[in-house]
């Protein structure tokens, strides 16, 4: 696996949001729920760059274009206290398998790292082996013996 030597990694900025809502888009469809993104852009980038940011995220570019991002926020565990919650790690479907998840995923650790999280964690669809396979690779653990829940408020 070759990664692209003009590959960059950054943090993402506040004029990125239109490409990170794209990828969440592109997301969607890749795991089958195109219909179950309903947050608007301009709400999107208030949560990300307004007077309370609730996420962060680092971006790939390529050529001057995003290719990829991992988005993440705080999550709090009563039993591990702040952890950094990997919401998305998207890479664009014509890049993948070049390394830049990887780049992606590192610099997330290496971020958590520097914020004093002692964890990073995330949720992979059971049927996702690329993703599955992926996080592997980081010798990652998994837990299924919880079972999601959530309850809507609209």
């Amino acid at each position: 696996m070759d990664t692209p030597k003009n590959i960059s990694i950054r943090v993402a900025l506040r004029e990125d949001c239109p490409a990170l809502m794209t990828l969440i888009r592109e997301l969607a469809v890749y795991e089958r729920a195109p219909g179950e993104v309903t947050v608007h852009d301009h709400h999107f980038e208030q949560a990300g760059f307004g007077p309370d940011p609730v996420w962060w995220a680092v971006v790939a570019e390529h050529q001057s274009a995003i290719v990829g991002f991992a988005l993440c926020y705080t999550r709090y565990s009563t039993w591990k206290g702040r952890l950094c919650y990997l919401e998305d790690l998207v890479v664009t479907e014509s890049m993948r398998g070049k390394g830049i998840g990887r780049l992606l995923f590192e610099k997330v650790v290496c971020l958590a790292k520097l914020k004093g999280f002692p964890r990073v964690c995330w949720q992979v669809l059971d049927w996702n082996e690329p993703a599955l396979n992926f996080y592997r690779k980081f010798k990652a653990g998994f837990d299924d013996s919880w079972v999601n829940g959530w309850v809507d408020t609209r």
